[in-house]
């Protein structure tokens, strides 16, 4: 297990505020320590990162990321005895999560100095009954604001570039209040 002082990893997701029924979210605890766990750790120091592989798994305070693999790339800066994260890379079946939301991509890259998540690939922002559909999910960690876009990785593949571009659409699915 590793601890780190990353900044920003806090996600607040917000689907939409539909007629009241979404709870409210509250802010995350980005000063919080990240424990993360992997099946295999490799330091590239020269390059300035961590390469963790195999069912990848990070927790601050509320929030989870799982992933295939994840890359940190670090600063030369050493705070507290450690080196300070500056970008998260997570490729293969990523999963971020909070209490009450679940998104799901095939990549996901944190800008920690920004305080930018970005998620591309085949998109799903789920909260209660509630669910997003898109190629790219793109989320302020400071205000909190969620945008997702048809765009990313999706079912049109582009000669030689191994990445699939999508048709721009965004589907979803909401609850509505029950009524007697």
């Amino acid at each position: 297990m590793i601890r780190s002082a990353l900044p920003g990893l806090a996600a607040t997701f917000a689907l939409l505020a539909i007629a009241g029924s979404a709870p409210a979210q509250t802010r995350h605890d980005s000063n919080a320590p990240i424990d993360v766990s992997a099946n295999a750790i490799e330091l590239q120091d020269k390059q300035q990162r961590a390469v963790f592989t195999g069912g990848a798994v990070f927790r601050q305070s509320t929030m989870t990321l799982t992933a295939d693999r994840v890359v940190i790339a670090y600063s030369g800066q050493i705070t507290d005895g450690a080196p300070q994260a500056t970008r998260i890379d997570a490729t293969g079946n990523v999963v971020l999560t909070r209490p009450d939301q679940t998104a799901k991509s095939r990549f996901a890259v944190y800008d920690i100095n920004r305080r930018v998540v970005t998620m591309i690939g085949g998109v799903r922002l789920t909260q209660g009954a509630n669910t997003l559909n898109g190629g790219r999910l793109s989320i302020d960690l400071d205000t909190g604001r969620a945008t997702i876009d048809g765009s990313g990785v999706g079912a049109v593949s582009t000669p030689g570039s191994g990445v699939q571009q999508s048709g721009g659409r965004v589907t979803g699915r909401f609850s509505v209040p029950k009524r007697n």
